[in-house]
């Protein structure tokens, strides 16, 4: 019991600090563009969705946080986010590459270009832009009136020898976290590129706290990502993933998958909306065995998104349901026409 607890602890505090480190950077990133990126990214061209896509497609869920942070900032749109979580396959990436590399590859092309028809879709036809006011507690503000010397060198030294306490904590928080991933404390059993990844940006995000005036960090990292963000992502990423964790011990997800295809495919669907990546693993087996199409599969895939849509769910539970209203409604549709046809 206390060592499923500990596991459930460990993955809810590597998800939280990635994100967090992430929103630093993105803090950072955007006040020193003066909002730059936002611009061009916030347009809604091809170009906007292919990147959506791409941080979807990245195996395991660290590419879904990244546009969660970048969706809870307003940097990207609602049809990007719903880009992101159609194209990502969550950890089971690593085990359909595994046991099935060729069928893997097709499939990820497949929810790639979905997701990005989708996304696009979505946008073209103001479906967002009747949820955007949903976020807007969530936009980054710039203070563009301010200029902000984000690397004042001759004050770095001066400051970090008299730090104020925001600085201290921010400073043991970064790195516990850096300290953590490096010793294998912290998601110490995941892929080795992965944990390359989380200590990369970790250390980014360290310099920004080490370097950044007082103001900055003040306003800009404690007040508005630490006293907004990271405790309610903690808590609900932390008591999500502690349900679904004591369901799916409890709950035979198995007794679910009958001979008829189409119920399949509607649990399928249905399962994909609960944000951890173990309900999809039956599909990924059946598929694998030759139990189920491949249709089936690729519905599944749409329908879930691993643990990537966990830090949305503890920013806005309407935007979670929003994101996944789409995506189930997307699974459908290409399930059936998969069935249509043979697939």
């Amino acid at each position: 019991m206390l060592e499923n607890i500990y596991h459930v602890l460990n993955h809810a505090v590597m998800i939280t600090g990635f994100v967090f480190s992430m929103m630093l950077v993105v803090e950072y990133i955007n006040v020193q563009t003066k909002g730059v990126w936002q611009n061009n990214l916030s347009e809604s061209n091809w170009k906007h969705y292919f990147f959506a896509a791409f941080l979807g497609s990245i195996p395991g869920c660290l590419g879904a946080f990244t546009a969660v942070t970048l969706f809870s900032h307003r940097l990207i749109s609602f049809g990007a986010i719903v880009t992101t979580m159609i194209a990502t396959s969550g950890d089971e990436a690593f085990v359909m590459f595994a046991m099935f590399p060729d069928k893997a590859i097709v499939l990820t092309l497949s929810i790639f270009i979905i997701g990005i028809i989708a996304g696009y879709l979505v946008d073209r036809f103001k479906i967002g832009n009747q949820l955007k006011n949903l976020f807007i507690e969530n936009s980054l503000p710039l203070h563009e009136e301010e200029k902000c010397d984000c690397f004042p060198k001759r004050n770095i030294l001066k400051e970090l020898l008299h730090p104020t306490i925001y600085r201290i904590i921010l400073l043991i928080i970064v790195g516990f976290l850096l300290v953590g991933v490096i010793s294998g404390l912290i998601e110490g059993d995941g892929p080795l590129w992965m944990r390359i990844t989380i200590i990369l940006v970790i250390s980014v995000s360290m310099f920004v706290v080490a370097t950044v005036p007082e103001h900055f960090l003040k306003e800009h990292l404690w007040d508005h990502i630490v006293k907004v963000h990271i405790l309610r992502i903690f808590f609900w990423t932390f008591g999500t993933l502690l349900i679904v964790h004591f369901l799916m011990n409890y709950f035979d997800v198995n007794s679910l998958i009958a001979d008829n295809l189409f119920l399949v495919l509607l649990v399928a669907v249905l399962i994909g909306i609960v944000p951890e990546s173990g309900p999809h693993l039956v599909f990924v087996t059946l598929f694998a065995s030759g139990t189920i199409p491949f249709s089936i599969l690729l519905a599944s895939s749409i329908s879930q998104d691993g643990h990537g849509m966990l830090p949305l769910l503890a920013e806005s539970k309407r935007g979670f349901i929003a994101v996944k209203l789409v995506n189930v409604i997307v699974a459908l549709i290409i399930g059936l026409l998969g069935f249509s046809v043979g697939l």
